[in-house]
């Protein structure tokens, strides 16, 4: 690769809608691994986890996060196996040939009548994170070169439903709207909180930070834009400003079809727009770029859904190419998988994917 820039150099260069040496680059959501043996089998490798060491060097973002320090009964896996996360939310695994998915088995707010019963629940804190080491993790991040750094969650409608149920929150936004808006303001009111912890303490080496909330599926969104604008977005749109005051760029990941939700996403503060399912009904790069071009950056692109478990290594590298002239004209895209490198696929895929970033 003939580069000229610092990974971090190229990002923000992008992201200020700027041409760069060549088009930044993120594994997203990584490589599942199913896929990661395949891949290191490919390559000759002794074990996947030599893979840890080889697949972060093509990556020009980092992602750094605090360490958990709450109290036991959270973020612990019991001997039974299921995972409890910092919200009270058990996932069990389930099995799909090659690997397993951890799917939702303890809602914790599932039978929650009346808003006054959330406070009796205890919510997760700030201060179950211990923030004093994150300098020290960037700079580790970035030994060997700059980088940049990206911290993360702040998924607030997924988290809320994550408590609560998905299908009950549904019904929720319909028929108890004051019960579930009580719930996505006190699980915004972490995430600002937890958010601001670590910003403060990054001192200002943070560059970009993820938020996230599926809102759409293969042909359309999982709900009214109306009932998005009125119930979903504000929450998103109050945590943005106070993350727009540490000068980060916004991230923002949704799957789906998406595109009649872009203007509003766009309102709500959001800079880059993640993970861009083009397999999805009405997706379309070209309409994409052209109509919010000049307000919103791009990530990822590269399909995890078609291309890249079925198609060829020919035709990864031509979908690449297309994506970076389209997508990365006069900057503002970083190239990426529309999400997690699925079970099955071919690892010369991957490595055409590799090959073709530069």
């Amino acid at each position: 690769m003939n580069e000229t820039m610092s990974p971090r150099e190229r990002v923000l260069t992008a992201l200020a809608h700027q041409p760069t040496d060549r088009v930044p680059f993120s594994w997203g959501f990584g490589i599942n691994l199913p896929a990661r043996i395949k891949l290191a089998e490919y390559m000759g490798l002794r074990n996947p986890e030599d893979l840890d060491t080889y697949l972060p060097g093509f990556s020009d973002i980092r992602k750094v996060n605090a360490d958990y320090c709450g109290p036991s009964c959270r973020n612990r896996v019991e001997k039974s196996g299921l995972q409890v996360d910092i919200w009270g939310v058990g996932r069990a695994a389930h099995n799909y040939g090659e690997g397993s998915y951890d799917e939702i088995s303890q809602y914790p707010l599932a039978g929650i009548t009346d808003i006054s019963e959330l406070d009796a629940y205890e919510w997760p804190s700030p201060d179950w994170f211990d923030v004093r080491d994150l300098k020290a993790k960037i700079a580790q991040a970035n030994r060997e070169k700059p980088h940049a750094i990206q911290i993360a969650n702040g998924n607030i409608f997924e988290s809320s439903w994550y408590l609560r149920g998905f299908e009950q929150t549904l019904m929720d936004l319909i028929i108890e709207p004051e019960l579930v808006w009580e719930i996505m303001t006190r699980v915004t009111d972490f995430y600002i909180a937890y958010f601001k912890k670590m910003l403060d303490a990054a001192d200002g080496m943070v560059d970009i930070v993820f938020t996230a909330d599926d809102i759409g599926q293969q042909q359309g969104l999982l709900l009214s834009l109306d009932l998005w604008e009125r119930m979903i977005k504000p929450h998103h749109s109050r945590l943005n400003k106070t993350l727009h005051e540490y000068g980060v760029k916004i991230l923002y990941h949704s799957d789906g079809a998406v595109m009649d939700a872009v203007p509003g996403l766009i309102d709500m503060g959001i800079d880059i727009l993640e993970a861009l399912q083009f397999d999805a009904s009405g997706m379309n790069p070209e309409a994409l770029k052209n109509a919010y071009g000049d307000k919103l950056c791009f990530h990822g692109g590269i399909s995890v859904q078609s291309t890249l478990p079925f198609g060829t290594a020919d035709e990864v590298r031509r979908e690449v190419k297309e994506r970076i002239r389209v997508l990365g004209q006069n900057g503002g895209y970083i190239l990426a998988p529309s999400h997690a490198i699925q079970a099955g696929t071919p690892p010369e895929n991957i490595v055409a994917l590799i090959e073709s970033i530069g």
